[in-house]
């Protein structure tokens, strides 16, 4: 039923007159300032044999014909909304590049799940990466590999990665994360098994930035209790990558190696009383 739609569609648009450049003129006129749906209506259809002409030209990317028609009649009627009558240009030159716009946005937005061709380069690369090849190797040169990418990067004025990376979007279908690498109906490996990542989980990840700020306040919170020196002891000895030695804090503090050590000892005492009551669940979690 849709390919018979699709077949009467084609034969009233070949059916359908053409328009002369005044008759067009007019008629651009009377929806311009009217509003007048026949008018657009007529130079639409009469047009519609553009839209047709170029969905043939995309057809190689395997999309339906009548998608790629109906995506080129939106383009048209965009066209037609805002065309300008008193511009000296015909209508179907400045409609060609409305219909070519719809055309590709929605063979990009469907050739692929993965979206790409983002960029005006990027979309310039997809729409003519197998028309340059073919031309090139029709060349008195035969090339392949990184000079022919060269080439096409020059050419197009994008990266040779990005032409590798293209070539090699083009070059099949997708496949699925979950097909299997050897599809000999055993229950071979996934594809999706050889994509594990050892990072750590999003939850965990956040759960250690939770637990280390909550650790980092109950921390501050218990230096408190300490004096100026031993905190400075601690501060020296325990709270930097290169803690100082014993005898190296005595001589700065004019005290012995031994008392340094006392006095660290008993700040480390206060240190987790201090925690302990602060939160009876820091050294848990600590550990």
């Amino acid at each position: 039923m849709r390919d018979k739609a699709k077949r009467a569609m084609i034969r009233a648009a070949m059916k359908a007159p053409y328009l002369d450049r005044g008759e067009e003129h007019e008629l651009a006129l009377r929806w311009k300032e009217h509003r007048d749906q026949d008018a657009m209506h007529r130079i639409t259809t009469a047009h519609m044999r553009l839209v047709i002409s170029m969905a043939m030209k995309f057809r190689y990317f395997g999309l339906s014909m009548g998608d790629l028609i109906q995506e080129g009649h939106v383009g048209l009627l965009e066209a037609a909304a805002r065309f300008e009558p008193e511009r000296d240009v015909r209508f179907s030159t400045y409609a060609t590049w409305w219909i070519r716009a719809s055309m590709q946005d929605y063979i990009l937005r469907n050739w692929s799940i993965v979206r790409g061709g983002t960029s005006s380069a990027q979309k310039a690369l997809f729409f003519n990466l197998r028309r340059l090849r073919a031309r090139l190797a029709q060349g008195p040169e035969t090339m392949s590999g990184s000079a022919l990418y060269k080439e096409i990067s020059d050419a197009l004025g994008v990266s040779e990665a990005d032409v590798a990376m293209m070539d090699s979007r083009l070059s099949g279908p997708d496949t699925s994360l979950n097909a299997p690498l050897v599809d000999d109906g055993g229950g071979s490996a996934d594809r999706m098994d050889f994509l594990v990542s050892d990072a750590p989980l999003p939850d965990e990840i956040v759960g250690e930035t939770i637990d280390v700020e909550r650790r980092s306040g109950w921390l501050k919170n218990a230096l408190g209790v300490l004096n100026e020196r031993e905190m400075r002891i601690i501060a020296e000895r325990r709270l930097q990558d290169d803690g100082a030695t014993l005898e190296a804090l005595g001589e700065t503090l004019g005290i012995s190696k031994e008392r340094v050590r006392q006095i660290e000892s008993r700040a480390l005492e206060k240190l987790k009383s201090a925690l302990v009551k602060e939160s009876p669940a820091f050294l848990s979690s600590a550990a």
